[in-house]
């Protein structure tokens, strides 16, 4: 961002102006530019929606919900509401009706606009709604946006609507993942979205043009921010993906000069590539992806460490960079990328090394949603392999005596939405935010996070562990996978549950023959056994003694986002697990073996041992 940029205060003011930077720039497109919407077309639309809300009612500090996936016309939607001084927000499509009820209930909602399969949910949630806007083929009883658009009156005041809206008036609702009790809705203003992009742009720059992918759920902040909020104060480029499962696939379309995503993303994107360069027909191709990939290896292990990379190795890498890597990075369509985010909940170190190898500019990040999205970050340059990088600019933070991370500063919340309690409970009477998380900064100010505090498992002998390091360890060497919940907690020693990965398993399946992809076939597998076991007894060698997993069992069962086990955004529901799978966990603590129980074996008994 140039020291010339304009700064505003609304979300609104910034997009008044990054419209008319470029008026036939491409704003927002599909991979293969099935779709596309220039700056000039997408404010017009906007005024347009922002016209029809108001025919319905819409006013300053309403809400209005939007439930639909990824696609193009939700920015104009969403960006029409916000010019009402409306509260505009994302549901999570996968929500059952109860879910559906108590978000809409608690944010207020007054109207929806979703596509037409959402509809049945809706209603079968029992809030009172004005209405309901079909992005899609309009269901009985709902208004296409046509409709919505028709309700605009020619002496609808558009400029006047857009600049009363103030920073501090609340722009968006995220409702947190909720691993207990019911999600909060986290109240985040004009002033907080404001701070968070220009604070984030000081740092990594962020330019008219930049291109981004969304294809994470709009209702996770980390989608909003990047690909919504960045877009209206910057201008940036969004190639909109429907299915994140088809990002992989896009990316050589898009070719992004930013991007990112959760953890598991960037291990699913590893575990792809080493099956394809495993796979590789052509020996002598095979033998020089494996030696570009072992070099990059040997590299980022040197950055990982924080040490200089030796000249030989240097030298060696720019080598397997020239024949091998940067040809790599352009096949998956990761060639251009100024900056690669990697955040959302803790990294096993092997997937930044691997990555860092490829020669990706790799910064991992801290945040949450009660801070806009990211409070800590480095440009790759400066980052620190396995710290989450310095705080933002302005933001204060210190270590309470229990470890616990407190944040205050311009990104922390409003508070939740309608739960003052919980909001003081939260932010303290000094404006320090309680994270949750034990962390701890080092010499040089970067923060390293070690744990949630309410997750962290203390062993019958005394011993504090993080489960999500012993996690981090065993996904590392474990691509089929899933997810993973190690228990300890008042246990003499560590055992872990193990869930595979759901679309690992057809390939896994056809290529070892088996006779289905099911959770319950591949659990009772002999290979699968056999190459989780292994996955762990490697896993096991990174960690202490005492944190080492010394039992396992594979569940007969997928865990989905949203589900029992897993939270929307992919984080352990670790109590409603603990409870759930009470007698399998306790099976790993029998004296005899149980069926179903395995024993992780000894790291000189697996081949290819580290």
């Amino acid at each position: 961002m140039g020291t010339d940029t304009p700064r505003f205060g609304t979300l609104v003011e910034a997009f008044q102006h990054t419209a008319i930077v470029s008026p036939d720039a491409v704003a927002l497109r599909t991979p293969g530019h099935t779709q596309v919407l220039i700056w000039r077309d997408y404010a017009a639309q906007v005024r347009q929606v922002a016209a029809g809300l108001a025919g319905l009612g819409v006013r300053r500090g309403d809400t209005v919900a939007l439930m639909m996936s990824n696609r193009v016309e939700f920015y104009p939607l969403e960006v029409g509401a916000q010019h009402l001084g409306a509260t505009s927000f994302s549901v999570y499509n996968t929500l059952a009706p109860e879910q559906i009820a108590h978000v809409l209930g608690n944010a207020g909602a007054r109207v929806v606009i979703c596509e037409s399969v959402h509809v049945a949910r809706i209603r079968a949630s029992g809030v009172d709604l004005d209405h309901i806007v079909c992005v899609d083929e309009a269901s009985p009883g709902t208004l296409s946006v046509s409709d919505l658009i028709a309700r605009g009156t020619a002496d609808f005041d558009f400029d006047g609507a857009w600049r009363a809206v103030r920073p501090e008036d609340v722009a968006t609702l995220i409702y947190t993942s909720g691993t207990t009790g019911n999600p909060k809705g986290v109240e985040t203003t004009h002033a907080n979205l404001m701070y968070q992009a220009y604070a984030v742009a000081a740092v990594l720059g962020v330019e008219f043009g930049d291109r981004m992918t969304s294809y994470l759920p709009s209702a996770h902040i980390a989608d909003r921010f990047t690909s919504l909020y960045l877009q209206e104060v910057f201008g940036t480029e969004i190639i909109v993906v429907a299915d994140p499962k088809l990002i992989a696939g896009a990316l050589p379309d898009a070719r992004p000069t930013i991007w990112g995503g959760v953890p598991r993303v960037w291990e699913k994107l590893k575990a792809g590539l080493e099956m394809a360069v495993a796979g590789e027909p052509d020996e002598a191709r095979r033998q020089a992806l494996q030696w570009a990939l072992a070099v990059g290896a040997k590299r980022g292990s040197y950055q990982l460490a924080g040490q200089p990379v030796p000249d030989d190795v240097a030298n060696e890498w720019a080598r397997a960079d020239e024949l091998v890597l940067r040809a790599l990075r352009a096949k998956l369509g990761l060639d251009q990328m100024k900056w690669a985010l990697v955040g959302g909940s803790p990294v096993p170190p092997e997937t930044l090394v691997f990555f860092a190898g490829l020669g990706f500019p790799m910064t991992e990040i801290w945040g949450m949603s009660e801070l806009s999205c990211m409070c800590t970050v480095s440009p790759p340059h400066e980052a620190k392999l396995g710290a989450v990088g310095r705080l933002l600019p302005g933001m204060e933070a210190k270590v309470a005596d229990d470890g616990e991370l407190l944040i205050r500063g311009p990104l922390v919340m409003k508070g939740y939405r309608r739960e003052p309690q919980k909001t003081a409970e939260a932010i303290d009477a000094e404006g320090w935010l309680h994270t949750g998380d034990v962390a701890r900064f080092d010499d040089e100010g970067y923060l390293h996070v070690v744990d949630r505090k309410k997750e962290l498992i203390i062993s019958s002998g005394g011993k504090n562990m993080s489960p999500a390091n012993i996690e981090n360890a065993i996904k590392a060497e474990t691509p089929l996978v899933g997810a993973i919940s190690v228990i300890g907690d008042n246990r003499p020693y560590v055992t872990a549950l193990i869930v595979l990965d759901a679309e690992s398993a057809e390939p896994y399946a056809v290529q070892h023959h088996l006779a289905d992809a099911s959770a319950t076939t591949l659990a009772a597998d002999p290979g699968v056994v056999a190459e989780i076991a292994d996955g762990l007894a490697r896993g096991n060698a990174r960690l202490s003694r005492v944190e080492q997993v010394k039992k396992f069992r594979i569940l007969p069962t997928f865990w989905e986002p949203g589900g029992e086990e897993l939270t929307l955004t992919l984080k352990n529901k670790r109590r409603i697990i603990v409870e759930k799978y009470a007698q399998e966990i306790d099976d790993m603590y029998a004296t005899e073996t149980r069926p179903g129980v395995h024993e992780t074996p000894a790291l000189e008994n697996v081949a290819g041992a580290l």
